[in-house]
């Protein structure tokens, strides 16, 4: 099947910029990148991921780790479910 549908979006500078640096690191060009996406729609027979608006406790937790307020480290696994008793 030869690639002849041309697709046009206006997208921010910024993030055709950060996108584009990501396909790089995956070894992918933009269009290989726009085409794995509609391949995946395609076959999900919908959006390959879930999109959802957040309630407002899921907002301010993700505030939170954005902002890493209130976040515990731990040095090791074993802390991590000590921690947990596990």
């Amino acid at each position: 099947m030869s690639k002849t549908a041309v697709i046009s979006a206006r997208i921010s500078p910024e993030l055709k910029h950060d996108a584009e640096k990501v396909f790089k690191k995956l070894g992918l060009t933009a269009t290989q990148a726009i085409t794995l996406f509609y391949k995946q729609v395609e076959l999900e027979r919908g959006l390959p991921f879930a999109v959802r608006v957040p309630n407002d406790v899921t907002v301010k937790a993700l505030e939170k780790a954005r902002t890493r307020q209130g976040l515990e480290n731990f040095n090791t696994l074993g802390d991590l479910f000590e921690d947990l008793g596990i």
